[in-house]
């Protein structure tokens, strides 16, 4: 008589089991039940019980339960003294742990017990019930049988959550699936295996699941199997591999199932190690008049001592590491699972490589059109770390992590050779670092470039009217040159696009755009530039030039209007004048250098309409520049020269510095 808190065993199984992990454990020991009588003859009936309270709105009632018969030695003495023992170690040798029972009672109400067995001759029928309290066995009964025959029946009763499948065809290749060892085993073979609703309706012989023709549903893949092993303190542990397509499954994932005892206890999916088993794959079956298509993935089984040896009670999962192996478990499941990956892409080898050819050719296109500067940095990217069929933002994301991962090592090796007190190291290195870091230089400009490119596309967008014919606001077009209200304190040189007007403002020591120069009442222009001139001027700061612009919205011109108190080209003198009488300081307080010799420069930058033309004509005695798109005069006694510009002249003389640049960067800018 057992004495045990079933509850707080029950409560005590870890959450990897399932609710296959009741109807698995009673299945295989149906199994055993026969392997042990070996009849040659043996039969394993499944039948689901379902809901009888029909749910409208599906079509099939949820299954609740299930009854396993078995033609085998039946419940003996001995058996029921083990099934009496927690942890039993009758089955040790199959892997039993003498524990598995248990999982019933997690996911079902009730377990029930119905056997016949023989005992000096004669026949008897014993009936029990799993208990729930101190006793594991309750309510048995044991009276000599009517009928000659061995054999066990268990019915798992009244669910506690829905089960996971509801199809039986789709239930039926689950159960195989994950006691297919059982089914492929050479040295014992399985009994047949028959799975039918509660009536016998719908029966399906698992076993025929297997097979080689093409109604098969699973194939073996003779050549993806194999051995392989691992050296440990003990000796070796070996390992073995045995690959089968799975046609129509249920799921996309092909897996590396890893089985302990002939039962799968751990899956992965094998796009973790191969990305390019993302998804499944297609094959074509039959002849050449009647062809057709058939999905399917594939599932290699891994079977080692290494694995019966180390299973955990509930056979949920491993009791070496996941990812790296320790002092006690010289082998981990990830170690395991990338080995035998080697065998599974043996099946579908040259899909595999279809797949990488064609998921180079994307990432390709997408440096070639979208990120040109990175052509150094595919050269050295693993594209077998990227996933199949990869997003945009994947692929930049994975090259973002290859440069960083260059910039690293090429860092790392300059202060390496820094370090060397070997004058001969230095000269045998230093050229091919350099020629390193020479090569990371040139992918910043690369990108540097191509980012010029897109900030151009983006100034003419913003140049064109909408449907309605309305044009961008002037803080439009300013915040794509330098950003409205910001000044150089704020705003790096990188985030601002000045460039667009003059490839010289970006040296600048001091930018403010559209802020008061001296308090919140005091004119403001909409950029102004005090220019350090750094590399092709220096030395005498006072004589560096200023350099104002003044924007309008384009096809704006009723600035010209006698009215109008928005004239851009006297705004600019006005600033200029201030600027000379010291009125203005700079935002952090610096006095603005200014001498009588100081150069200004001032550039309106409009749409020259017909309007704007004849009013710097004929009222501010503007001269027009040889390209007719800008004006120009010297206002000498400010020592100040102005241009008034069409945006399309900004728009054309940046394009047309940048040409080469995208040019030999391989970019269609026209």
């Amino acid at each position: 008589m057992s004495n045990l808190n079933i509850k707080r065993t029950v409560d005590t199984i870890r959450a990897k089991t399932s609710m296959y992990t009741p109807l698995l454990e009673v299945i295989v020991n149906a199994i055993q039940a026969i392997e042990e009588l070996d009849s040659g003859h043996g039969k394993v009936e499944i039948k689901v019980t379902r809901n009888p309270q029909v749910d409208i709105e599906e079509s099939l009632p949820e299954i609740i339960g299930f009854s396993v018969s078995d033609n085998g030695v039946g419940f003996t003495e001995e058996h029921r003294e083990s099934f009496d023992t927690l942890y039993s170690a009758q089955k040790a040798s199959e892997g039993g742990k003498g524990f598995g029972r248990f999982t019933c009672l997690k996911y079902y109400e009730d377990v029930y017990y119905e056997s016949n067995y023989q005992f000096n001759g004669q026949f008897y029928t014993r009936k029990f019930k799993m208990g729930k309290d101190k006793e594991i066995i309750i309510d048995e009964s044991i009276t000599p049988s009517t009928k000659p025959f061995l054999g066990t029946k268990v019915i798992l009763d009244q669910a506690r959550k829905p089960f996971p499948e509801k199809n039986i065809n789709q239930l039926a290749r689950r159960i195989v699936e994950k006691l297919l060892p059982y089914f492929i085993s050479e040295s014992k073979p399985c009994p047949k295996v028959i799975l039918s609703e509660s009536d016998g309706s719908n029966s399906i012989v698992l076993n025929d699941y297997l097979g080689s023709g093409p109604s098969a549903l699973i194939v073996s893949c003779k050549d993806a199997n194999g051995e392989f092993s691992f050296p440990t303190n003990e000796g070796e542990e070996n390992f073995l591999v045995r690959t089968f397509k799975v046609y129509t499954p249920s799921t996309s994932r092909s897996i590396i199932s890893l089985v302990a005892h002939r039962r799968q206890v751990q899956a992965a999916s094998i796009h973790n190690y191969v990305p390019e088993f993302s998804e499944e794959f297609y094959e074509t079956l039959g002849n050449d008049e009647n062809n057709f298509q058939r999905n399917f993935i594939i599932v290699s089984y891994v079977v080692g001592d290494y694995l019966d040896n180390n299973v955990s009670l509930e056979r949920g999962g491993f009791e070496f590491p996941k990812d790296s192996p320790d002092l006690i478990y010289q082998i981990s499941q990830k170690q395991i699972e990338e080995r035998a990956c080697q065998f599974s892409k043996l099946a579908v080898d040259a899909h595999v490589e279809d797949r990488k050819d064609r998921k180079a050719k994307k990432i390709e296109t997408y440096v070639r059109d979208v990120a040109p500067w990175q052509r150094d940095t595919l050269a050295k990217l693993d594209l077998s770390k990227i996933p199949y069929n990869p997003s945009d933002s994947q692929i930049d994301n994975a090259l973002h992590q290859q440069e960083y991962k260059e910039e690293l090592r090429v860092k790392g090796e300059v202060r390496k050779l820094l370090a060397e007190d070997n004058s001969e190291s230095l000269k045998e290195k230093a050229g091919e670092i350099v020629k390193q870091v020479s090569a990371r230089s040139k992918n910043e400009l690369a990108h540097y470039i191509s980012l010029r490119k897109s900030v151009l596309d983006l100034f003419e967008k913003s140049l064109e009217s909408d449907l309605d014919g309305t044009y961008s606001k002037e803080d439009v077009v300013h915040d794509i040159i330098f950003p409205v209200k910001k000044d150089s304190d704020n705003t790096p040189f990188y985030d601002h696009n000045l460039w667009i007007i003059d490839e010289r403002l970006n040296f600048t020591e001091y930018l403010s755009s559209d802020q008061q120069l001296n308090g919140k009442n005091s004119d403001r222009p909409d950029i102004l530039a005090y220019n350090k001139r750094v590399g092709f001027r220096g030395g005498n700061e006072p004589s560096n030039p200023v350099t104002i612009f003044e924007f309008k919205r384009p096809q704006r011109d009723d600035f010209v209007n006698p009215s109008s108190k928005e004239d851009p080209v006297m705004q600019i003198i006005r600033y200029v004048n201030n600027i000379r009488k010291g009125h203005f300081k700079t935002p952090r307080g610096r006095e603005m250098l200014i001498e009588d010799n100081t150069p200004f420069y001032g550039y309106v930058i409009c749409d020259l309409t017909p309007k704007v033309r004849d009013w710097l004509e004929d009222e501010k005695d503007f001269k027009p520049m040889p390209d007719k798109m800008g004006y120009f005069m010297q206002h000498t006694k400010q020592n100040l020269h102005i241009e008034v510009w069409g945006w399309d002249k900004a728009l054309k003389d940046a394009k047309m510095r940048n040409s080469i640049f995208f040019q030999k960067l391989g970019i269609d800018w026209v």
